[in-house]
């Protein structure tokens, strides 16, 4: 999959569909809070699977029951279309 650059309005305008997340400059956040650290832990590992499928990794910590999640592509040093991807993909995940 190849990685486009998003810009701004592409950006705003995925962001309407995700309103959890957060443009801070170059990147996108999100902290996900579950009922514990196995449901945490559950969730990084189905989208971790889903973030190898696509070949895109996320920066992200997990502690106890927490997970903050930073997205940018590294090679473009931006937003692209599968930062969006990802992020739409770890919302289904999360329910």
């Amino acid at each position: 999959m190849k990685a486009t650059k998003l810009t701004d309005n592409e950006i705003a305008a995925a962001l309407a569909d995700l309103p959890r997340w957060e443009q801070t400059g170059n990147k996108l956040q999100r902290t996900y809070k579950f009922k514990n650290f196995v449901a945490a832990l559950g969730w990084m590992v189905q989208a971790g699977m889903e973030a190898e499928k696509m070949d895109h990794h996320p920066n992200w910590s997990n502690v106890w029951n927490t997970v903050e999640v930073t997205l940018w592509t590294h090679e473009k040093d931006a937003i692209t279309n599968l930062d969006i991807q990802l992020a739409t993909k770890m919302e289904e995940l999360a329910g």
